[in-house]
């Protein structure tokens, strides 16, 4: 009678540490940095939404699914803007979201540091990556943050345009209890 007590107990505990968080939007960025013409150009999306399923203590059991509103990608220069909304780039009006879902969460070694791997999707294309972060938490939310590169061709965006092939993507999300 005694095990039955101890197993709900054991169970529950496993269980309050995970928690689901939304990301807060108006709070978070998804920055990116990209050569062009020997100069660096730098843009953001916002739109985030999703979930993170987050346990500091035990990472194997997080996840994350995050979608990005690809139509709000902003580099401060509207023409450029509406540009890489087109076709050749981003092709927003076929394909509106980049979506990452997480495979496998773990930490690093380092306290509070972390490492996602996972599916990146953009324009239709996935490609397998991983993304160093640190989880800060502040009461009841979290903060987020890592950077990783990427190869804009994996994806199919800019064909042969004189931007360089890697960017760089800064993330701080903040995410708040669901």
């Amino acid at each position: 009678m005694k095990v039955l007590p101890l197993l709900m107990l054991l169970i529950l505990t496993g269980t309050i540490a995970l928690a689901q968080y939304k990301p807060v939007d108006t709070r978070s960025t998804v920055e990116f940095t990209i050569r062009n013409f020997g100069f660096d150009v730098k843009g953001s999306f916002k739109g985030i939404q999703g979930l993170i399923n987050f346990d500091p203590q035990t990472p194997g059991n997080s996840s994350v699914d995050i979608t990005i509103d690809a139509n709000t990608i902003n580099t401060d220069n509207t023409l450029r803007d509406k540009h890489l909304k087109d076709e050749g780039y981003f092709n927003v009006r076929d394909y509106p979201n980049i979506h990452f879902l997480s495979a496998k969460v773990t930490a690093d070694g380092k306290g509070g540091h972390y490492l996602v791997t996972g599916k990146l999707t953009i324009k239709g294309k996935s490609k397998d990556i991983s993304i160093p972060f640190s989880a800060e938490q502040h009461q009841e939310e979290f903060l987020f943050k890592g950077s990783f590169k990427i190869n804009r061709k994996d994806f199919g965006i800019g064909g042969t345009s004189t931007i360089a092939n890697e960017l760089e993507v800064q993330l701080n999300i903040y995410a708040v209890k669901a």
